[in-house]
């Protein structure tokens, strides 16, 4: 089992940075090695979109809405995953969770079965 708890979430103005971090259970093993983990938002009335993600192996991928502006990575001695954003938009403001994909090898989607993080809110004002 594993269990991902996200921190790092706040109020910014537009511009602005956050890191944030998505600590996974020691009961898990080293989850951010081992797994496909990803980055998802969830804005309000909105479906969960995916965000970045940080394979196993260490290459990474951006959704085109923050390509250039977030960083994904991840520290597998304290087994987290992180993602600094920087240029924050307005339109970045919503619930960020982190996720790995329960089969091992492959990538967590929003509609696959995952470990979810229970979520950190970002808020963007202009």
């Amino acid at each position: 089992q594993v269990q991902l708890v996200e921190s790092g979430g706040g109020s910014v103005q537009a511009g602005g940075s956050l890191r944030l971090s998505c600590a996974a259970s020691a009961a898990s093993g080293n989850t951010v090695s081992r797994y496909c983990m990803g980055w998802f938002r969830q804005a309000p009335g909105k479906e969960r979109e995916w965000v970045a993600q940080s394979l196993s192996a260490g290459s990474t991928s951006y959704a085109d809405s923050v390509k250039g502006r977030f960083t994904i990575s991840k520290d597998s001695n304290k087994n987290t995953l992180y993602l600094q954003m920087n240029s924050l938009k307005p339109e970045d403001t919503g619930m960020y969770y982190c996720a790995a994909r329960r089969q091992i090898g492959f990538c967590p989607t929003p509609s696959t079965d995952n470990y979810w993080g229970q979520g950190t809110q970002v808020t963007v004002s202009s």
